[in-house]
């Protein structure tokens, strides 16, 4: 994958996180994703389909996903329930759907958000896919972002 298509992620959160929380997110180290395991224990997950086919996730860590939550509820949540899960599906979406405006050429659909919770869980890319991982630092803790996308071959047509 080449950085210009990983960019509008990086920018999206970052955006997402200083307009809808009122947060910095600062980006941290950049490598290839080595398992399917989630750093986080909170992750919303979105496939992308049209000229390319992927997949984009937003690891959180309880903290940030409970802060997160919080903020965008404007009341204090203290437990992984219902609505934190809809914060992080909601971010992820926002995510997702920020950076689709920035890559047009791929003609991409976004799926609706997933959220998957627990400690190691695993999110599969599709198998030609080889995901970036991104680490991110918020004030209230560490959450990730991993992008994984192949462009889809054109047919040939006899």
């Amino acid at each position: 994958m080449r950085v210009e298509y990983i960019n509008p992620f990086v920018t999206s959160l970052k955006n997402a996180f200083k307009t809808m929380l009122a947060c910095e997110a600062r980006r941290g180290e950049i490598a290839l994703k080595e398992n399917n395991c989630a750093k986080h224990y909170v992750s919303g997950v979105i496939g992308l389909s049209g000229r390319t086919v992927g997949t984009v996730v937003l690891s959180f860590s309880e903290a940030v996903a409970l802060k997160a939550a919080s903020t965008m509820l404007m009341t204090e949540t203290t437990a992984i329930n219902e609505d934190v899960l809809d914060a992080v599906g909601e971010l992820t979406n926002m995510v997702a759907g920020a950076a689709k405006s920035e890559l047009e050429e791929f003609e991409l659909q976004v799926s609706l958000p997933n959220v998957v919770t627990g400690h190691n869980h695993e999110i599969h890319f599709p198998s030609n896919v080889v995901p970036i991982s991104i680490s991110f630092e918020t004030d209230w803790g560490p959450l990730t972002l991993e992008v994984g996308f192949a462009p889809v071959p054109e047919p040939v047509c006899a």
